[in-house]
C-alpha cells in the first residue's frame, strides 16, 4: 500500500498553494460560527463545507442517514456508523468537490453549504470518554534516560518489548486556539531540602500525534494489530503540555499526574485514515522481535512532517523543531493491540496519544527538555531571545503536513498561548 498510485484530482473550490485542506484530505471536524449552532463539517481550502446542509437537501439521500447526525456538537455518533458509512460521506463530497461535478458548484446551495473558515469558531471534534498517552519514540526514550538516569542503559528493560503507556485526564484535553494557564503544584530539585510550592518553572511541550478510535469493543475482547487499524478513524496533533519540576517530583512510584493532567491540546480537524494512506511507511527495524500479539504485517507508519514553532507574546513565531513521526519505533497497531490485549474495553471517541515524536538530530527532539537538554542549552529564537522552557505569554504551535508529488494532505495547526497562573 505504501507505493499505492493515487489518481490525480483537481477541484472548482479555491484553494491556497500549499494548502492543508485540499480535495485529497478533507478532514472532519466540529465548527460554529455567530450564526450556526455547533455541527459537522469538512475543511477544503479555506472553506467548511456543512455537511448538514448537504443532508438536508439529500446528496447522502442512499446512505440513510439520521436525521440530525450532523447537527451534532461532537462527531462520536457519526463516527460510530462505521467506517462504510463514514468513507462513503468523504467519497461523496470528494466527488461533489471535484472540477467536473457540478451537482454541488451549480446547486442552489451551495452558497449556504460553503461556509468561510476565517469566520469559524472550531470546537473539540469529539467527546473523549478516556486518554491514553504512550512513550513511543526509541530517540525520546533515549534521551529523557540518558539525561535522568544511565546514558549507558538509558531505555529500561521493557522499552523494546512492549508499548509503554498511561491513562491520562481526558476532561483537559481542549482544542487549538484555547489557552492554558502555567499549573502550580509541588516540586522539589536534587539540591533542595524540602519540596516547595509554586507555579511550575519548568513548563515544557510534547510535539505528539494522536488517533481516535471508531470502534467499541466489550470488556474482555482484544483488538489484533491485523484488524486494529479497522478501529481507528483518524488523527490530530496532539500538544502533550508538561510541568517537567512537577513531573520530576512525583513520577515516583505511579507514574504522571499533576504534571500532566493540567492541559492538552489538538488540532481541531480530524485526518481519516484514508487520507493517509498514500503516505504510509515502513517503521524502524524492531531489535529485538517482539512477541507473536505484537508483530504486524505491512507498513504501519506514516511520514508525516512535523514542525514546532515558539511565538513570545507580540513577536513573531520562531521554529525550534522539524520532525517526522516515521521516527516512532512503536506504530498505531502495536498500541491499540498491546492496549486492548488484557480485556482493556474501547470507545468511540477515544483518543490515543503517541508520545513525543524525536528524530535522531538535535534539532528533530519533540520538547524543549531535549532541545534545551535539561536548560543546560538554552534555545536561540529568531529575535535573539532564548528559551530554556516555555515562558508566560508564549503561544506553541505545531504543524504537520504529508506531501508525495502533487499530493498535500495537512492537520493545519495547534496552538495555544501560556498565560500566568491563576492564583
Amino acid at each position: 500500500m505504501k507505493n499505492q498510485k493515487v489518481a490525480s484530482k483537481t477541484t472548482w473550490v479555491q484553494v491556497p498553494k500549499n494548502s492543508d485542506f485540499t480535495i485529497y484530505n478533507l478532514p472532519f471536524g466540529i465548527f460554529k460560527n455567530k450564526r450556526l449552532s455547533p455541527r459537522a463539517g469538512i475543511a477544503i481550502g479555506d472553506k467548511i463545507v456543512d455537511l448538514s446542509v448537504l443532508h438536508a437537501e439529500g446528496f447522502f439521500s442512499d446512505m440513510h442517514l439520521p436525521d440530525d447526525i450532523f447537527l451534532k456538537d461532537s462527531l462520536n455518533d457519526f463516527i460510530g456508523l462505521g467506517k462504510n458509512v463514514t468513507r462513503k460521506v468523504r467519497e461523496k463530497v470528494q466527488y461533489l468537490l471535484e472540477e467536473e461535478s457540478a451537482e454541488l458548484r451549480d446547486h442552489q446551495c451551495r452558497g449556504k453549504a460553503m461556509v468561510n473558515r476565517q469566520e469559524a469558531e472550531m470546537l473539540m471534534p469529539v467527546k473523549v470518554g478516556d486518554y491514553t498517552d504512550f512513550y513511543s519514540s526509541m530517540e525520546h526514550a533515549t534521551n529523557v534516560g540518558t539525561m535522568f538516569r544511565d546514558p549507558d542503559n538509558a531505555l529500561l528493560p521493557n522499552w523494546k518489548h512492549l508499548p509503554v503507556g498511561y491513562h491520562g485526564r481526558a476532561s483537559s484535553i481542549i482544542p487549538s486556539g484555547v489557552p492554558i494557564h502555567r499549573p502550580k503544584g509541588q516540586y522539589k530539585d536534587p539540591n533542595m531540602d524540602k519540596p516547595e510550592f509554586g507555579p511550575s518553572r519548568r513548563l515544557d511541550f510534547e510535539l505528539e500525534l494522536a488517533f481516535i478510535t471508531g470502534k467499541s469493543t466489550k470488556m474482555g475482547d482484544s483488538v489484533s494489530t491485523k484488524d486494529a487499524e479497522d478501529y481507528i478513524f483518524g488523527f490530530v496533533l496532539f500538544n502533550d503540555w508538561s510541568a517537567r519540576d512537577l513531573q520530576a517530583w512525583e513520577y515516583v512510584p505511579l507514574g504522571p499526574f499533576l504534571g500532566k493532567n493540567f492541559a492538552s491540546s489538538i488540532s481541531p480537524w480530524i485526518v481519516t485514515m484514508e487520507a493517509m494512506e498514500p503516505f504510509r511507511t515502513s517503521s524502524p527495524k524492531q531489535d529485538p522481535e517482539v512477541l507473536p500479539y505484537l508483530q504486524c504485517e505491512g507498513d504501519h507508519g506514516f511520514d508525516i512532517n512535523l514542525e514546532v514553532f515558539i511565538q513570545p507574546e507580540n513577536g513573531k513565531p520562531s521554529k525550534v523543531c522539524s520532525s517526522n513521526y516515521k521516527y516512532m519505533y512503536w506504530n498505531i497497531a502495536q498500541q491499540l493491540a498491546h492496549h486492548t490485549v488484557n480485556g482493556c474495553n474501547i470507545n468511540v471517541g477515544d483518543m490515543y496519544a503517541s508520545g513525543t515524536i524525536s528524530g535522531p538530530t538535535e534539532d528533530s527532539f519533540g520538547s524543549m527538555l531535549e532541545l534545551a537538554w535539561k536548560g543546560t542549552k538554552p534555545v536561540k529564537l529568531d529575535s535573539g531571545e532564548e528559551r530554556k522552557f516555555i515562558e508566560d505569554g508564549d503561544s506553541v504551535i505545531m504543524k504537520g503536513h504529508c506531501q508525495k508529488d502533487e499530493i498535500r494532505v495537512g492537520f493545519g495547526e495547534v496552538s495555544s498561548k501560556v498565560l500566568p497562573t491563576k492564583k
